[in-house]
């Protein structure tokens, strides 16, 4: 069983390779850095011409987890225009030890200095997991945003003292908290910027109920139908004025990767969008 897992992953990576190459070909890809408010680098990619989608990835990944899923084929092969920033702290964006670097919503200013800088008026942004904590907070913020997706998420990041949170911050502080070893282990086995994520968790963004439900922009939550991590994500769907909710199979980890993931979306961008 192990080998056929082995075969699987190296099956899996050598298509994710083929889907990347095949569409540099096809999506010419534009890089830069935006100096973001506080001189932070904050690193981004753009591929495609049409409207413009936002992708915000979650925690202990970067922009590069957006590359393996269905959906970022689909969005480009439908004509949008994709655009991925690595969150400061992550991939190939500055890792500021301050903490006060990643205070008072730095992320979501951030993206909204990346809409400023490649002149956008109007954008689609999709989150997953803490992408969308910060999607969700620039829903708050930003009156561009046109429609946003809420994938892999609950209502628990509304409560500032999330119980889930501060286990986290404390974890990656160096306190030891057993039911998080095997996280604390990858982190270090991928050799992530332990300071920086501890820093993240710790001024995570929180957005209340009150201020969801005065969101008038189109909404999608979805989640897989495995995936309780952070709360009821059906819950969170009923607190916004304008939002659909759907499941598709698989975990926290799995979900955004299947086919049903992308055709959910595709399907919400086109009605809303």
């Amino acid at each position: 069983m192990r080998s056929l897992f082995i075969l699987l992953a190296v099956i899996y990576t050598g298509t994710a390779y083929t889907q990347t190459d095949s569409l540099s070909a096809k999506f010419p890809v534009n890089t830069g850095y935006l100096s973001s408010f506080d001189n932070t680098k904050i690193y981004y990619e753009c591929r495609g011409n049409g409207k413009p989608v936002v992708l915000i990835h979650g925690f202990i990944v970067n922009s590069n987890s957006w590359k393996k899923t269905a959906m970022y084929t689909d969005l480009l092969n439908n004509g949008y225009r994709v655009i991925l920033l690595d969150l400061r702290g992550n991939g190939k964006s500055d890792k500021p030890h301050d903490s006060t670097a990643y205070e008072n919503d730095a992320e979501a200013k951030d993206v909204m200095l990346l809409m400023d800088k490649l002149k956008i008026k109007n954008y689609a942004v999709i989150g997953y997991s803490r992408g969308s904590i910060i999607t969700a907070k620039l829903l708050a913020l930003d009156k561009r945003i046109h429609a946003a997706v809420l994938g892999g998420m609950g209502t628990d990041f509304t409560n500032p003292d999330w119980p889930r949170r501060i286990m986290f911050y404390h974890a990656l502080r160096g306190d030891s908290i057993p039911e998080m070893k095997a996280v604390i282990d990858n982190i270090s086995r991928q050799n992530l910027d332990r300071t920086a994520l501890m820093w993240m968790q710790r001024y995570q963004p929180s957005t209340s109920i009150q201020t969801l439900n005065k969101v008038k922009q189109p909404v999608l939550v979805i989640c897989g139908d495995q995936d309780s991590d952070n709360g009821s994500a059906a819950d969170l769907a009923k607190l916004f004025k304008r939002s659909s909710f759907a499941t598709v199979p698989g975990n926290h980890g799995g979900a955004y990767h299947t086919p049903q993931f992308s055709t959910e979306i595709q399907k919400f961008l086109k009605e809303n969008y």
